[in-house]
């Protein structure tokens, strides 16, 4: 289809520009389709409650690495990314692991789960360096064009792929981690 394109347009299309929407294609699609898979899951632990592991997870990450870099961070992680600190992604983690633990104790406690402590911390832990991956492996991307943002669809935060480029990393993860582990 996308070589179509390139002859429909008589070759206005150039083959680099469809390289690059089947590597958006391939970078996107199978990554969100994670997401689908954890909600739809049906077993000891419904996908409902597991889908909150990836958001526990980018989301943790995200706001404390943010509120530390910006109060602590002093050393800057990569050019990729110039805001990006080293404190901050360390905080980032940290927020990972503290929140999905946090989610943990509460399906312990009201859906009675026996759900491992020690094995979620090592999931937050690892969640949140996919996650931190994942929002580089963005800012690369853009980077390449010359964009600050994918899109302007949220004024001051950029497009959709802007706010779930760690998510869309997380998710095949979590899939994995609850299909062997949990």
């Amino acid at each position: 289809v996308l070589f179509l394109h390139v002859i429909v347009t008589d070759m206005k299309i150039t083959f680099e520009d469809i390289a690059y929407t089947f590597m958006g294609i391939l970078y996107v699609v199978p990554l969100i389709a994670s997401v689908a898979l954890i909600y739809g899951m049906d077993g000891n632990i419904s996908g409902k409650l597991l889908i909150w592991y990836v958001f526990c997870a980018a989301w943790g990450t995200d706001t404390l690495a943010y509120f530390a870099g910006m109060k602590f961070g002093k050393h800057k992680f990569s050019k990729i990314s110039p805001n990006k600190t080293i404190e901050g992604c360390v905080a980032g983690t940290l927020g990972s692991i503290i929140l999905t633990i946090i989610y943990t104790i509460v399906m312990n406690n009201i859906f009675n789960m026996q759900i491992n402590y020690v094995l979620i911390g090592i999931m937050g832990l690892i969640l949140s360096l996919v996650g931190q991956i994942g929002d580089f492996a963005a800012s690369v991307i853009k980077r390449h064009f010359e964009v600050k943002d994918f899109s302007n669809l949220f004024p001051g935060h950029g497009g959709m792929v802007d706010r779930i480029d760690s998510v869309i990393c997380i998710a095949p993860f979590v899939y994995l981690f609850v299909t062997m582990l949990l």
